[in-house]
């Protein structure tokens, strides 16, 4: 196993440096570079791509006069232009800047952010909270309500509760999130109907006034529908896969065997099919955090107004700022690289009779 471990260890490096240079290699052709963003600013444009006519990401300092289709650039001092790419590094050939960024990036040195004068790492750091909430709570409540589901329903296969309940979880999965999450604000958040639950935030005005009790009710009533919006599309996925375990399971020579002895159904089913059958469910438990943690957070994250990495990813992007940009990429691709290793752990964990090295071998 140590050995399996050590390949896929091994393997985190090409496969992250191929990720960010595939992505850096692709923002040097996207209009609209950090540089444009300022002078365009500057200038009172307001967003460059308000009026934008061409160029790539970085400002090429020959075309850069007073009929430079750089949208900032005219009317600016070419000396000014001069020292914001020397500023940003943008004064530098594109392979020195990638090859700067990656040495930096190994060191966990991930720069500070073009636009909002804070470190990334403080940055990520400040909007992690949200997105964790997201990502943990929609996953153990994916699991709380999959699980047992799937189970009940694996033990009445072809039955009529098996079938609407199919139906309800695979109509809960074709709902877009946006939709679900816009349907529960008209509902339950004052846009028409009932307004039970906050619009925005996940804590009120008067949080510290609070006590211990009222802090703890006043952050689920502000997480209630923003979690749920999130995880009603990871029930249809989790809870088939948990009653297509468990139906492999029970077919099998081992629990005929045990019927036969006189064991009661419920012994069987938890006693005996249970481990087997959460395989792997439980050992997919870290990709669906990170799954759920990663994908749903942006949009939810915007309907609910939470300032979370989401929408910090978001503006990064329209703001262009390389440094959010590429040093949560960089983070992020290392976390979603490692939980794949510790998936696989997960399996050992559950069933110590599965060994990688052998099957490799």
């Amino acid at each position: 196993m140590g050995a399996y471990i050590l390949r896929r260890l091994l393997l985190i490096i090409p496969t992250l440096f191929g990720i960010m240079l595939i992505n850096f290699t692709l923002t040097q052709f996207v209009p609209g570079g950090p540089i444009e963003q300022i002078l365009a600013r500057l200038e009172g444009g307001g967003d460059v791509f308000e009026s934008i006519s061409g160029g790539g990401g970085d400002v090429d300092l020959d075309t850069v006069d007073s009929d430079s289709s750089y949208v900032g650039a005219r009317g600016l001092p070419k000396e000014f232009i001069e020292d914001l790419e020397r500023e940003f590094g943008f004064d530098k050939p594109a392979y020195q800047r990638f090859f700067d960024m990656m040495w930096n990036y190994m060191r966990f040195d991930f720069g500070e952010s073009y636009f909002r004068s804070i470190s990334v790492v403080d940055l990520v750091i400040e909007k992690m909270p949200v997105s964790i909430t997201l990502g943990l709570w929609s996953t153990l409540i994916a699991y709380l309500v999959s699980i047992p589901l799937g189970i009940r329903k694996a033990v009445r296969d072809g039955s009529s509760f098996d079938t609407w309940t199919s139906g309800l979880i695979i109509v809960a999965y074709a709902i877009p999130g946006f939709l679900f999450a816009i349907l529960l604000l008209v509902l339950f958040a004052g846009g028409t109907y009932f307004q039970w639950f906050p619009l925005r935030g996940l804590t009120s005005d008067n949080w510290e006034d609070l006590s211990a009790i009222g802090k703890m009710l006043d952050y689920f009533w502000h997480i209630a529908l923003p979690v749920i919006a999130s995880s009603i599309s990871g029930f249809a996925t989790l809870t088939l896969l948990t009653k297509n375990s468990f139906l492999d399971e029970i077919k099998k020579q081992y629990v005929i065997t045990a019927k036969a002895k006189g064991l009661d159904e419920s012994r069987v089913l938890y006693g005996h099919v249970f481990r087997n059958a959460m395989l792997i469910v439980i050992a997919g438990f870290p990709s669906l955090f990170i799954g759920i943690f990663f994908g749903a957070s942006l949009i939810i994250e915007t309907i609910f107004s939470l300032d979370g990495l989401g929408r910090l990813g978001f503006e990064a992007a329209v703001q262009r700022d390389y440094p959010v940009i590429f040093g949560t990429l960089f983070a992020f691709g290392l976390v979603g690289l490692l939980v794949g290793i510790l998936s696989d752990l997960m399996y050992v964990l559950v069933d110590p009779r599965i060994d990688f090295d052998r099957r490799e071998a």
